[in-house]
Formats: structure tokens, C-alpha cells, sequence
């Protein structure tokens, strides 16, 4: 069986304080890791890795992890077994070895591509996927592979929250959904109308089947904005003509899972500018999109 990830909730991992499972296996998972992590709707236990040592720029905006660096894991237990799936943000030195560690520890590569255009330094996207009867163990695999990257796994002390400088609430109707406050970023996490399958198991939206739309502020009411659109084939071109048209780049088409149900495919993209705007114009692209309500 075959699994694999999505950007999905990156921005709103923070929203929770991580912490110990409440399951003795998810516990195992976190002694592993090193890093607790949150449980989740759909039997999801989350653990975001976020890259907050990367110093990445791109047009002239200093990224925040949770708008594009935010590598996650997830694991879920099944009647037979513990799936994880993840996505990993890594610099262009570190995606051999980092790979090359998890084969030979039995976890699955599903996708590996860019994000973003332009960006220095430039970062690709690691989607991985495993299953065992042990949560624990495969949960020391991706840390062994991790440790061969810069990923830092101490968990950064809780930040004051800073008042957004953006209009969320109109944001929020361009949108027609409510997005959250994850620190310096406000992210919207949208469900697709169907459940997703891979491999026939439900793919919830914490293991990456969620719409992922954040915006970070850089001034005068203008955000950068990144994510993910997660569509079926019918949906791409429409949702791609309708971001060129608004003036939003398109910087990825791909796709994150081998065996999934129906056939997703996960379109990035870039933009800076009046926040609002492109709040209308990424509600006007979903307007093509099959999103629960």
C-alpha cells in the first residue's frame, strides 16, 4: 500500500499547543521523533517541524515558516496498522541523503518537486510515506533521516501574538471560509467536498487532503501569499486560468500521492500584493473547485 502528503494544514499547526499523546502509541511516536505533537481531527496525531532555521527570501520578502518552509508529519493508527505521511521541506544539499537514509528504513518517497520560483536559497518538498506496526519505529526512521538535515526539533518557546496587520474579516467573506491566526500568518485550511482515498484508506485532512491558503502581511495592507489547491483534473485548467488571469504566478502542478482516490492533483502559487485582492481572486478560483461547505 502506498501513501503520501500534502502542504494541507501547514499553517495552522501552531494554533494548539504540541503535546504528549494521549495513546500509548502516540506517545512512542513522539519519544522517537523528539518532538510531541497535536492530535487531530479523524484519529490524526500531527507533528509540525517547521524550518525556522532556513532564511529563505523570494521578491524581496523574508519567508515565515508557516506561509511555505513548514515540513509536517502524521500518523494514524488502522485496524492493522500505523500510517504516517509527511512532507518535508528541505534545501537542495540535503534531499539525497535524507532520501537515501529513509529506503533503507522502508519509508516510501511519493513526490519530490519545488514549491516555489525564485526563492534563495531554493527549497524542494519531500513527500514521504509508511506503514508498520510500530509507530514508534517508524517514527525513529524519519528522525534518523531528519538528523541528516538542518530541521530543528526543539520546540521554539510560545510567542506573544501580535495583532495581524491585515483586514481578516474581509479576507474571510473574499473567501467565503474563516481562516485562523497561526502567528505572523493567517491561514485557511478547506476541506474538498469528497473524502479522499489512498490506497482505499480515508485520507483525512490533517495527512494533507485540505485546501492551503495562507497570507503573510508585508505592509500597507498588501500579503504574500502561498499554498496549495488540491483538484481533480476537471478543475486544473479552469483554477489556472483564473490565478493568471488575477495575476497570480502558478509555480507548481503536481501531484502528492500514488494511489489516490479520486486523482488529485496540487497546484502552488506565489503572489505579493493587496491582500484583499487576492483573497477575491483566490475566491474567485475556488469557485471551480468542489469544496465541502
Amino acid at each position: 500500500m502506498r501513501f503520501a502528503a500534502t502542504l494541507g494544514l501547514l499553517g495552522l499547526l501552531a494554533l494548539a499547543a504540541p503535546a504528549w499523546g494521549a495513546e500509548p502509541w502516540e506517545d512512542g511516536v513522539a519519544t522517537a521523533l523528539g518532538k510531541p505533537g497535536m492530535e487531530m481531527p479523524g484519529g490524526v496525531y500531527r507533528i509540525g517541524l517547521p524550518r525556522s532555521d532556513l532564511h529563505v527570501t523570494l521578491g524581496g520578502v523574508s519567508l515565515k515558516p508557516g506561509l511555505a518552509l513548514g515540513s509536517w508529519l502524521a500518523f494514524m493508527r488502522t485496524s492493522h496498522n500505523v500510517v504516517v505521511m509527511g512532507d518535508l521541506v528541505l534545501t537542495e544539499e540535503e534531499v539525497n541523503p535524507v532520501m537515501k537514509r529513509l529506503l533503507e528504513g522502508g519509508i516510501e518517497i511519493t513526490a519530490l518537486h519545488n514549491h516555489l520560483l525564485g526563492s534563495s536559497p531554493h527549497t524542494m518538498y519531500m513527500h514521504v510515506a509508511g506503514h508498520g506496526s510500530d509507530g514508534g519505529a517508524l517514527a525513529a526512521t524519519l528522525r534518523a533521516a531528519l538528523a541528516l538535515s538542518g530541521t530543528p526539533f526543539a520546540s521554539a518557546p510560545p510567542a506573544v501574538p501580535a495583532p495581524l496587520d491585515l483586514d481578516t474579516s474581509a479576507l474571510d467573506r473574499a473567501l467565503g471560509h474563516k481562516g485562523k491566526a497561526n502567528g505572523p500568518i493567517y491561514a485557511f485550511s478547506i476541506p474538498r467536498a469528497e473524502t479522499p482515498h489512498e490506497g482505499g484508506m480515508v485520507v483525512p485532512e490533517a495527512m494533507g487532503s485540505a485546501i492551503a491558503i495562507n497570507f503573510q502581511p508585508t505592509g500597507s495592507g498588501r500579503a504574500a501569499i502561498a499554498g496549495d489547491l488540491v483538484l481533480t483534473a476537471d478543475e486544473v485548467n479552469p483554477v489556472l486560468r483564473t490565478l493568471r488571469a488575477r495575476g497570480i504566478e502558478v509555480t507548481a502542478l503536481h501531484n502528492h500521492m500514488l494511489d489516490d482516490e479520486p486523482r488529485l492533483f496540487f497546484m502552488h502559487f506565489w503572489a505579493n500584493d493587496d491582500a484583499v485582492r487576492l483573497a477575491q481572486a483566490m475566491g474567485e478560483a475556488l469557485s471551480h473547485v468542489k469544496t465541502a461547505r
